[in-house]
């Protein structure tokens, strides 16, 4: 897994690539925390070269969300391919998230 991290005009925007699991979920937490933890209030994930994410990297998606909306900020998930976006149906995380 990597992860980038971008200031494109006003949005954080997050790059994850490889495979979210719960080996790497700890350092993609760790990468992405300072980001959410700023004062920026608009920030994309960008999944168009996520392979791969499990219920850990579920679980991060949704603490994500929940710490910009506690900001009154937002989230969006750009670039979901066909079997992720399924992942996000399939849980109902479709719902909870801005997905383009």
């Amino acid at each position: 897994m990597e992860v980038r991290i971008n200031k494109v005009n006003e949005e954080v925007v997050i790059t994850v690539s490889g495979r979210l699991d719960t080996s790497s979920s700890p350092e993609f937490e760790k990468e992405i925390s300072p980001a959410l933890n700023s004062d920026e209030k608009a920030f994309q994930i960008n999944c168009s070269n996520l392979d791969y994410i499990s219920s850990s990297g579920l679980r991060l998606f949704l603490m994500a969300q929940k710490m910009v909306t506690a900001k009154k900020g937002s989230l969006r998930l750009t670039g979901l391919k066909p079997e992720i976006q399924e992942i996000f149906n399939i849980t109902g995380f479709s719902a909870i998230f801005k997905i383009e």
